[in-house]
């Protein structure tokens, strides 16, 4: 059944790509353009490779999203480079001063190489789309430009992409072996503390627990913004524990159909979704299009936002595993109902704070100080899977939607969700605190 399904995603990417190819080939596109197809197209392989869980995504969609920026900035008279502000990052590549370069062909050249850095593990059908992407956005790229702005502005943005893929290899997460599972662990003892809850063999120990160590970018490191904890646990039923326990057992039970929905277009699941970095990423580009926000907007929000998911996900794993808190499945099975399931399929890793609050939060801070309070947008991101789109009167209000899908889906307690909102939130200051303008 997983082959199929996977069979089916490789079609999907392939299908998106020929579509996205075709649409484009009418006219050469202005460089915004050109870098909301790289990322519609990364957003795809999130999916398809297999290494990439959220935390993965991520960190990925940072390095992708720094490189754009850095590539954009000395073309552009407003922004100002993230070089001496983020984390080990000291110095880039710089334009050449009174010459000629041509921005879509910059971007096209430093995403381009850029995709191979950070997806060069997928697999074969992905692959092939990369190569095809690569060839196709290229020759529409060029199209027109003299020979020598071409070379030059080639060079720059391949130049910007692997120097930032250079500063990439220092921070703890380049490489992500057996799939984020460790080979060896030592499963802290205690009835609070997490145990597996699925029965493949590789999950029997959890994902990436080092993650929260990783070099952060604009956070002092994964300990900034710590969480207050969750309620001590009990399985006395008058305890706050037990009552967090017994909210998740009584809404799976009583789930409305609307609550069902939420916990599943929130689901994201990895190798089955674009994970929820990735479905931030779908918000901001359909915003960003709808919007049609000019080149130095859209590497400004990028950036933003893969600078403070990554970060989100580090302070968020680095939490993680200093609770190392058992899952309502578990807890629910062994105290209140052994037959009871959740919606939604539990992670292979411990529960508290929640790593989708935690993103959220980030990402509603980020984008409400992009684009202003009560901003209202549809997200369609669930659409070719088949799912309805959902319409929301602010970021803010997406971001809890999405918080809360994770109690609807019986796979985490109120206090993860909620705390981990604030977490993301204060996480995200240290981004949006960025210069980015002049």
């Amino acid at each position: 059944m997983r082959g199929y399904r996977l069979a089916a995603l490789g079609a999907a990417v392939l299908l998106w790509c020929a579509t996205s190819l075709g649409a484009l080939a009418e006219a050469r596109p202005a460089p915004g353009a050109m870098l909301r197809d790289w990322y519609y197209l990364m957003n795809e392989l999130v999916r398809h490779t297999a290494t990439y869980s959220p935390p993965v995504a991520s960190r990925s969609f940072a390095y992708l999203g720094i490189t754009a920026f850095e590539a954009a900035v000395g073309g552009s008279d407003r922004l100002v480079s993230l070089a001496g502000q983020l984390r080990g990052l000291e110095q880039v590549p710089e334009r050449e001063a009174g010459v000629s370069y041509d921005e879509t062909v910059v971007i096209s050249a430093a995403m381009s190489d850029a995709i191979v850095f950070y997806f060069g593990n997928t697999g074969p059908t992905g692959q092939r789309v990369i190569n095809r992407a690569q060839s196709k956005w290229r020759a529409l790229a060029v199209e027109g430009v003299p020979e020598d702005v071409v070379v030059r502005s080639e060079a720059f943005g391949k130049a910007m992409a692997a120097a930032i893929f250079a500063w990439s290899q220092g921070d703890g997460g380049a490489t992500v072996l057996n799939m984020g599972f460790p080979y060896e662990f030592e499963l802290p003892k205690g009835d609070d503390k997490w145990v597996p809850t699925s029965l493949v063999r590789q999950q029997q120990l959890p994902l990436l627990p080092e993650w929260g160590n990783n070099r952060t970018f604009a956070t002092p490191d994964g300990a900034a913004c710590p969480t207050a904890g969750n309620p001590a646990f009990s399985i006395e039923p008058g305890s706050d524990f037990y009552k967090e326990a017994a909210e998740v057992y009584e809404t799976v039970k009583n789930a409305t159909p609307e609550q069902a929905a939420i916990a599943r277009f929130w689901s994201d699941d990895p190798m089955l979704s674009m994970t929820p970095p990735g479905h931030w990423v779908s918000i901001a580009l359909q915003v960003a299009e709808r919007a049609d926000l000019p080149l130095d907007e859209n590497v400004d929000l990028l950036a933003r936002m893969g600078i403070a998911m990554s970060d989100a996900f580090v302070g968020c794993w680095h939490a993680k595993f200093v609770y190392d808190l058992v899952r309502p499945i578990t807890y629910i099975k062994k105290v209140i109902d052994p037959k009871w399931e959740p919606i939604l399929n539990t992670p292979p890793f411990p529960e508290y704070p929640s790593g989708h609050s935690t993103v959220s939060g980030a990402m509603d801070a980020v984008m409400t100080a992009f684009f202003g309070e009560n901003y209202a947008f549809e997200d369609q991101t669930g659409s070719p899977d088949g799912r309805n789109p959902r319409k929301y009167a602010s970021f803010r209000e997406a971001a809890e939607e999405a918080g809360i899908s994770r109690l609807y889906g019986g796979i985490h307690f109120r206090s993860a969700i909620e705390d981990g909102l604030v977490q993301g939130r204060c996480i995200a200051a240290y981004t949006i605190a960025l210069k980015t303008r002049k």
